[in-house]
């Protein structure tokens, strides 16, 4: 018996690949499923199901090719009505892989068609639960995404049904079950998720809030869906790409892996009226990009922030990228369904300067020469584009909290005539912000470099007290 867990940070997503006596099973692949073949090929294996737990929201899953390129059987639970092909397993059946069987547990309240896969080894042990969004590690799946594409559906009834799968079906199962979730910390379909990506079910049961002993249902209700936020915008087109299907990623490369000239990239832009996407890192961006680009690094949580920043799923993107990244981009933008990446400007920003064409900059700053500027001038403007949590626990005095996530909402209120000092905690996400505006015409932004975590390590800004948040936004 094999089981490996294939994370990856970006999404802070797990997959599985569990394998038995020449037969494999991939539980919630990504959109790139070469890996997963040349694993079963290297291990003289088959792969038989690909087992999806659930219609996912924040990424789209690679079901479709997996199946289309091995033979595989997708396996949806009870009430999942996808529009291709696929093996409707019922609650409590069980599915024979190579020496094992798979137990299907229908798990209704992340969403509807929710389960979980509950693996028996060769002597009939209990001994793995690949929980999808249901049971996380320290907390449990968000019950109000479901509404968004079932109108139906409320939050309060959805952690109704969560609270009755937890209790009836995943609660009774042995203490030493090893429970593999779907996602880790820095997911959107949780509110505080560990760090940690398994353990055991019985230290869940003991440290988990949602799992504790005498939790009523109208307290968990309450507690569970305390403190949620909108998620992000992309959430249910990824929900629909993963009901009725999406283009190969095949395709997807092939068209995204057209490198463009200067030339040809700005009439390609002009022409499809593309958004230009440059993922180089934040100070590197800073100092020369193409007018009215935004930044998004590729080296921080990219897909997420892809997918918060820009609506429209549809929307042409064309990319200025460091040499030899250009198909990990096109990758990780198409697994969060962004397919519709036109090509990349061959030679990066150099090929552009040589050009002749026009550049733009952000003056971006060290922690202490702000504040030098704070010492000469204390009312100057500080806007610190973290989440509320962070802001609430611990901030520069007379900083203004503008959350990246809001950028929209809070544009407005922001002073195109006022010099102000953009921050985040660590420099990510406050070029994030800046670029964004700088393409809508703010140009008195500026940038401190090293975010939150510089500015403290100063120790020449008067900072509120640290408070745990009691929920992280």
């Amino acid at each position: 018996m094999k089981i490996e867990q294939i994370y990856t940070g970006c999404l802070a997503q797990g997959a599985y690949y569990i394998e038995s006596d020449g037969e494999a099973a991939v539980v919630d692949p990504l959109r790139e499923v070469a890996p997963y073949i040349k694993k079963a090929e290297d291990n003289g294996a088959k792969i038989k199901y690909v087992l999806e737990t659930h219609f996912h929201a924040d990424f789209v899953s690679g079901h479709l090719d997996l199946a289309r390129k091995t033979g595989a059987k997708i396996v949806y639970g009870p009430m999942a009505e996808p529009a291709f092909d696929f093996y409707p397993a019922w609650d409590q059946e069980e599915l024979k892989l190579g020496k094992l069987r798979i137990r299907v547990i229908h798990t209704p309240g992340h969403t509807m068609e929710s389960t979980c896969y509950l693996l028996l080894d060769e002597n009939g042990k209990e001994t793995a639960l690949f929980s999808g969004d249901t049971l996380f590690i320290g907390d449990v799946g968000r019950p109000d995404l479901a509404q968004k594409v079932n109108a139906d559906l409320t939050q309060d009834k959805l952690a109704g049904y969560l609270y009755d799968s937890l209790r009836e079906k995943i609660m009774p199962l042995p203490d030493d079950i090893i429970v593999y979730p779907a996602h880790g910390a820095g997911s959107a379909c949780g509110k505080n998720m560990s760090r940690e990506t398994t353990d055991t079910l019985g230290h869940q049961k003991q440290v988990n809030y949602a799992l504790r002993p005498g939790l009523g249902r109208d307290e968990f209700i309450k507690e569970v869906t305390e403190g949620l936020v909108a998620p992000p915008a992309y959430f249910p087109s990824n929900v629909l790409m993963n009901i009725h299907g999406y283009e190969s990623i095949d395709k997807v490369l092939l068209r995204g892996l057209h490198g463009l000239d200067p030339v040809a990239f700005e009439a390609m832009a002009n022409e499809h009226d593309a958004l230009i996407l440059d993922v180089r890192a934040a100070q590197v961006f800073a100092k020369a990009f193409i007018p009215n680009s935004i930044n998004i690094g590729l080296t921080g949580s990219f897909a997420p922030w892809v997918g918060t920043m820009i609506t429209d799923i549809r929307q042409p993107i064309l990319l200025v990228v460091d040499k030899g990244s250009e198909e990990e981009t096109v990758t990780r933008l198409s697994r969060v369904g962004y397919d519709n990446v036109l090509g990349y400007l061959e030679g990066g920003i150099d090929a552009w300067l040589r050009a002749g064409k026009e550049v733009d900059s952000i003056k971006s700053i060290s922690a202490a020469a702000l504040a030098d500027i704070m010492q000469a001038d204390p009312s100057v403007q500080i806007i610190d584009v973290r989440k509320r949590s962070e802001y609430l626990s611990e901030h520069v005095i007379g900083a203004v909290n503008a959350p990246l996530d809001f950028i929209n909402e809070i544009m407005p209120s922001i002073d195109k005539n006022k010099k102000a000092y953009v921050h985040c905690a660590g420099g990510y996400r406050s070029m994030i912000f800046t670029s964004i505006l700088r393409a809508r015409g703010y140009e008195n932004l500026v940038d401190v470099q090293g975010g939150f975590k510089a500015l403290k390590e100063t120790d020449r800004f008067r900072l509120t007290e640290y408070v745990c948040p009691t929920t992280l936004l």
